[in-house]
């Protein structure tokens, strides 16, 4: 990987569950941004921990020009405390930032609300809601601590809550859209701010 390659670390919102390639969000960003094609280190399912282990696994090398982490959701699903997603989280974006060698190059992304999806029909919405919420003001608080960037796609989430694929449950290419909009200000000072690091 290059000096300005893009890693997007996360789950099923980072690989795109149920869109093409073209459609994941890391994959729009990229091309917003006039770059390659990202690296997605990323599978439907993981929690904190196995994220970290798959990132074991995948011999990551240090000099991205972008990393992201969208990671969490999963957490939340099965029911796992927030004190073990802060420790969790909190290794991660270490890592991260790490892997980009500066915290402002680390773009931290929100849970998105699954609750509001027709995927969680019968279920108690509003609950859900409540848990994303407290994982999401975890991730952000040890975001903006490490001095790393966070960008808010629940908000997205929950407004366009039918922008969702065949399975009712994951975001279509569409929203993903919507996310990247949100998104690209933010990928975009990483590199600003960077690349003028130590000029007059």
């Amino acid at each position: 990987m290059g000096e300005r390659g893009f890693l997007a670390l996360g789950d099923s919102y980072t690989i795109g569950e149920g869109v093409p390639e073209a459609g994941r969000w890391p994959v729009q960003l990229a091309h917003r941004l006039g770059m390659g094609a990202p690296r997605i280190v990323a599978t439907t399912g993981w929690t904190t921990d196995e994220l970290s282990a798959a990132m074991d696994a995948a011999h990551l090398h240090p000099g991205h020009g972008l990393v992201t982490l969208l990671i969490g959701v999963n957490n939340q699903y099965r029911g796992r405390p927030a004190t073990e997603y802060r420790e969790q989280f909190l290794a991660l974006l270490h890592r991260a930032i790490g892997l980009a060698g500066d915290a402002r190059r680390v773009v931290v992304v929100s849970i998105p609300d699954w609750g509001v999806t027709p995927f969680a029909e019968g279920r108690d919405r509003a609950a859900i809601g409540r848990e994303i919420d407290a994982f999401n003001a975890i991730a952000k608080d040890e975001t903006l601590r490490a001095f790393a960037r966070w960008v808010d796609v629940t908000g997205i989430s929950r407004e366009h809550a039918g922008m969702v694929v065949g399975d009712g449950l994951h975001p279509s290419a569409a929203q993903y859209e919507l996310w990247v909009e949100a998104i690209l200000p933010e990928a975009r000072a990483a590199f600003r701010e960077v690349s003028h690091q130590g000029k007059p």
